[in-house]
């Protein structure tokens, strides 16, 4: 169901933004007729990619294996996986293809969502061994999942799909009930990430098919929908590309992950770590990158000053996704309430980073923060991926999850003295 409010405050928003529009007619930018039906569904060649510099042609997002890793490699590719002492690391499942979010069901059910495959895997534990059945098949690109009041959530590109009573019905889900659809129809940025609050209502993500660009005003921002009602309200805008986040156990507030532009260099700009304090906050996209670097043809008079900082930038294409507050008991006391962040690595950059779990210590109101690698290893020499972090979630038992949708793993990181 569409939300009159949200309809009402895009129509809002696009009024704001006819004068920037018009700034960039002005300025020679091209003009997309994004508002019909047939732009989205053949989008001009040029509308995802954006300019690329002479230095950066040639770059691609690398393809992992279609079979994912086998055993052998896993336990291989593990044994080079460097972490503090007395943290270890080790196979929770294999064979979880193109593995996204995770989310646990009320009676142990590990969920996981899919980047282009269309299927959501369920995972459960049979005399000790780790089972994963594909429960849906299909969908267009069901990246985000949550769980919630025994109903699994999936976000597939432009609906929300709700699943009854799911850990008792995993060979038959049916076809669940969509409780919301105000969302565009394209692929390109158009995988989602869910983030439950305390009442219930999901954080979800909206970025724009491109690179760069002026968006539509219905993108480029993270809106906060109650699955219930189908009502939303739009939390922050100038946001180009989250795909990780959550709810800090500290004080309630959001705070999620962003991906930064392509094409500028190997080196700039950098990835960031934000959070919502207020609000309608602006986060800079297109205009300001990582807080302080005015985009050279989208600036259009914008000072980076106007906007919302990050926290912290983690680095030029590190593809930060998923993030979690750790609220877990194993791990040693000072790491309570740290965030840990799943880095996918780089396609944009001549020399691949990321693909490692990163630690940030910060305090409440965001200051403070610093940051260190937890774990590394999936990287071998430039551009070799062994595998790319995608995902966190956190056990009963403390421990972590990390989901590999390179090599169709799932990982647990655990801790003893």
């Amino acid at each position: 169901m569409k939300s009159i409010f949200t309809r009402s405050v895009v129509a809002c928003a696009a009024v704001l933004a006819l004068g920037a529009v018009h700034q960039a007619s002005a300025q020679g930018l091209k003009k997309y007729e994004s508002g019909t039906k047939e732009f989205w569904t053949n989008p001009p060649p040029d509308w995802f990619l954006g300019d690329e510099t002479e230095a950066q042609k040639g770059l691609a997002p690398p393809s992992g294996p279609p079979t994912g890793a086998s055993d052998a490699e896993l336990a291989a590719t593990l044994k080079k996986i460097k972490l503090p002492p007395g943290f270890k690391i080790d196979v929770y499942a294999s064979g979880v293809l193109a593995a996204r979010q995770m989310a646990w069901g009320d009676n142990g059910t590990l969920f996981v969502g899919s980047f282009g495959l269309g299927n959501v895997y369920a995972i459960t534990d049979k005399d000790g061994k780790k089972q994963v059945k594909t429960i849906l098949k299909g969908l267009k690109m069901p990246t985000g999942l949550a769980f919630r009041d025994g109903a699994l959530y999936v976000i597939d590109i432009d609906k929300l799909i709700r699943y009854d009573n799911a850990e008792a019905n995993l060979d038959n889900l049916g076809s669940g009930k969509v409780v919301y659809d105000d969302m565009p129809s394209y692929v390109a940025h158009g995988w989602k990430y869910l983030v439950a609050d305390k009442d219930g209502w999901f954080y979800v993500p909206f970025g724009p098919p491109f690179n760069i660009g002026i968006p539509p005003t219905s993108l480029s921002q993270i809106r906060r929908v109650d699955p219930k009602t189908g009502n939303a309200e739009i939390v922050a805008l100038g946001v180009r590309n989250s795909v990780g986040g959550d709810v800090d156990p500290r004080t309630g507030k959001y705070w999620f992950t962003e991906n930064a532009r392509d094409w500028i260099s190997d080196d700039m700009p950098s990835d960031k770590l934000n959070m919502i304090s207020k609000l309608g906050e602006h986060f800079g996209y297109p205009h300001c990158h990582q807080g302080d670097m005015e985009d050279p043809k989208f600036a259009m008079g914008h000072k980076c000053s106007e906007f919302t900082p990050p926290v912290l930038n983690l680095g030029a294409h590190v593809a930060p996704l998923g993030m979690k507050f750790y609220t877990g008991n194993q791990f040693p006391a000072e790491y309570k309430n740290n965030i840990f962040i799943a880095e996918h690595g780089s396609w944009n950059r001549h020399k691949y980073q990321g693909a490692l779990i990163k630690r940030v210590v910060v305090d409440p109101d965001g200051k403070n923060a610093k940051q260190e690698d937890f774990a590394t290893g999936w990287i071998e020499g430039d551009q070799g991926y062994l595998g790319r972090p995608a995902d966190i979630v956190l056990a009963k038992d403390g421990s972590m999850l990390i989901a590999d949708d390179w090599a169709g793993a799932i990982y647990r990181i655990s801790y003893a003295k």
